[in-house]
């Protein structure tokens, strides 16, 4: 009997499992079982099952497909895994691993990691962030701590983590915390731990997600797109808006009768910080728009705003529930855990 925990290592394709075409471009190739065979001190840290779930960019996962990425690793750890590993796409690792934390219930954790160097580079990265993340999924200091994006040797809170640079191996930073832990001789240090864990459960197959646009505020912005949200069959908006919640005069109107048909969330788009609640009042203010009916997303940024509210739509909840959840997720130990079964 082996002494090491058993982990399983899911790949969805990405950078890490790109290689070189005849034409000189990259796109994922790679499987599961490849990725781990090109890390020989992987089989020091744990005895490694391998699952090829998909096959693809990041730009082409969907909601569905992280809602039942998380079902598979439901059943994994139900088998008797100790943690396990998703290798994917950098573009859009922090929404995955975003939504697939809110997901999470189980004490077992869950390591995303990537590339941002294929495999045909020098100085690939993938190797080495895929052995640091399986240190973090077998570790039992992880446990507990949900989701977590494992990165050049840095462990971060999806909640908090972003894609800060197109190339650099560096790229994933925490504006408000910075890292929770680190991996020094191959060994996982965690330094912080989150006051709570919130959770959303989805009982049944989605194949398509109820659709939820994302706005970002301007210079000079007329607000036109608004009038056009409705009518293309959006259940919900998104608004990243300028500095701490401010709007032009011009589309505060739009976005208030827009709040009085779906939900309208209220976001920032410098990407730290939280949402004022009532520094200023003038139109277009976040006192002004709060007042007329948007939901304030505390520190979440418009890309994790809008993953949050599609899970709460898919969930069936009303809109005091996504008040609460917003309110809850937003504004990390504020309040209780938010739960919805």
């Amino acid at each position: 009997m082996s002494a090491r925990p058993r982990i399983a290592v899911f790949s969805t394709g990405g950078t890490i499992a790109s290689t070189r075409g005849a034409d000189g471009a990259a796109s994922p190739h790679l499987n599961a079982e490849q990725l781990v065979a090109a890390v020989p001190r992987l089989a020091e840290v744990a005895d490694i099952e391998t699952v090829r779930f998909r096959q693809v960019a990041s730009s082409d996962l969907t909601v569905a497909d992280v809602i039942a990425l998380a079902a598979r690793l439901g059943d994994a750890v139900a088998d008797g895994i100790a943690g396990a590993v998703v290798t994917q796409g950098t573009n859009t690792l922090e929404e995955t691993s975003f939504v697939l934390d809110l997901l999470w219930d189980r004490e077992e954790a869950i390591a995303l990691t990537g590339a941002m160097r294929h495999p045909d580079l020098p100085g690939a990265d993938g190797p080495a962030n895929l052995l640091a993340a399986s240190v973090v999924a077998s570790s039992p200091l992880a446990r507990g701590l949900g989701c977590l994006v494992v990165f050049n040797d840095e462990v971060h809170l999806p909640l908090f983590a972003r894609k800060s640079h197109t190339s650099n191996p560096a790229t994933f930073r925490s504006a408000q915390t910075g890292p929770i832990g680190w991996i020094s001789e191959g060994r996982l240090r965690i330094a912080l731990r989150p006051a709570v864990r919130h959770h959303i459960a989805i009982r049944s197959v989605v194949d398509v997600a109820p659709p939820v646009a994302l706005v970002k505020i301007t210079l000079g912005d007329d607000g036109r797109l608004f009038t056009a949200i409705a009518s293309l069959g959006y259940q919900g908006l998104v608004v990243e808006a300028t500095g701490g919640g401010h709007v032009p005069r011009a589309t505060a109107e739009m976005l208030g009768a827009l709040a009085q048909t779906m939900p309208v969330v209220l976001a920032s788009r410098t990407g730290a910080g939280e949402v004022l609640h009532d520094t200023y009042g003038f139109v277009g203010s976040e006192t002004d728009l709060l007042k007329r009916g948007l939901i304030h997303a505390g520190i979440l940024d418009g890309l994790k705003a809008r993953l949050l509210l599609t899970l709460l739509l898919i969930a069936g909840a009303d809109n005091r529930t996504i008040v609460e959840a917003f309110a809850a997720v937003g504004i990390p130990g504020s309040r209780p855990a938010f739960r919805l079964t």
